[in-house]
């Protein structure tokens, strides 16, 4: 089949490009500059020249693909406006990629206790609010004539295998653990957030490709812990003795950024995957986090 992924170049995208490529499908990937496209073309992704504002780049791209996935910014209404009206009677596919900080709350490293499934029904902060608009527009678009999916990760980690290897939140904990002396964490750090391989979240990619009903919505987690967790055993990883240490609110924004720092670093982000296992029988099996830290890809980074 011929597979159109935004977001190629990315870690999620790209994974799941390389995967597509190896089962033998046609892939092709949106790049926004030349370096990129050459970077795509090694690896065997046929380059698509244009950015998430190229509407019409997206649509012939869309038109001329069997399967879109949108791998790139979740909260860019416009790329998905745009496929979806293009692909609109068709039957086609497209996937759109969100992630389950779209249930996530405040709470400056506090632990709180809600947990969600794909049928718990929640409010979004303000910050989430349009990421949850489009998901609703994806999955009501299967009343329209598509075989429309959304897949939402959570803390994703594990070396990804495109042109970006890297994840976002533990390699942000390492890079301040080591510019500091000790791993840190927001406040006590008992804020939690599930957490899934990026060999398994492809592999549900790959699953819901092959398996899921128009109108599907699932997320992406093979467990879950606590920040102070995860920073104990980059601690121990980095010969630290596992010892922690607690930061504000404030600090954590000057290392990542306000919302980051809110919405990702501090907040609690608690899934399960109910829908992912019970429809798509989807068994994830990668090593847990803490050992893929302690023991795994992670390492090259002491």
């Amino acid at each position: 089949m011929k597979i159109f992924i935004t977001g190629a170049s990315g870690y999620i995208g790209g994974s799941v490009a390389a995967a597509l490529m190896a089962a033998g499908h046609q892939v092709s990937g949106l790049a926004r500059s030349d370096e990129t496209a050459a970077a795509l073309a090694k690896l065997g992704t046929r380059p698509v020249r244009g950015t998430l504002d190229d509407t019409e780049v997206l649509v012939k791209a869309a038109h001329d693909a069997d399967i879109t996935i949108n791998a790139a910014n979740a909260s860019h209404c416009p790329t998905a406006t745009a496929v979806l009206k293009a692909l609109a009677g068709t039957g086609k596919t497209f996937l759109h990629t969100d992630g389950s900080s779209i249930v996530g709350t405040r709470s400056r490293g506090e632990l709180v206790d809600k947990v969600f499934d794909e049928d718990t029904p929640f409010t979004p902060t303000p910050q989430r609010a349009a990421r949850v608009e489009i998901d609703n527009m994806m999955r009501s678009a299967a009343g329209n004539g598509i075989r429309s999916v959304v897949i939402a990760p959570s803390l994703i980690y594990g070396l990804g295998h495109g042109c970006n290897s890297q994840s976002m939140q533990v390699p942000w904990l390492i890079k301040v653990a080591k510019k500091f002396g000790v791993a840190r964490h927001i406040g006590p750090g008992e804020n939690r957030w599930a957490n899934v391989h990026i060999d398994d979240l492809v592999g549900l990619y790959l699953r819901a490709i092959e398996k899921a009903p128009a109108g599907a919505f699932y997320y992406a987690e093979n467990g879950e812990n606590s920040m102070r967790e995860i920073c104990e055993a980059i601690s121990r990883m980095l010969g630290q003795g596992g010892r922690t240490q607690s930061m504000t609110i404030e600090e954590a924004a000057i290392e990542w950024g306000d919302g980051p720092a809110n919405d990702t670093m501090g907040s609690n982000s608690r899934v399960r995957a109910k829908r992912a296992r019970a429809e798509l029988k989807w068994r994830p099996k990668a090593r847990s986090l803490i050992e893929e830290i302690e023991h795994g890809c992670y390492v090259q980074e002491r």
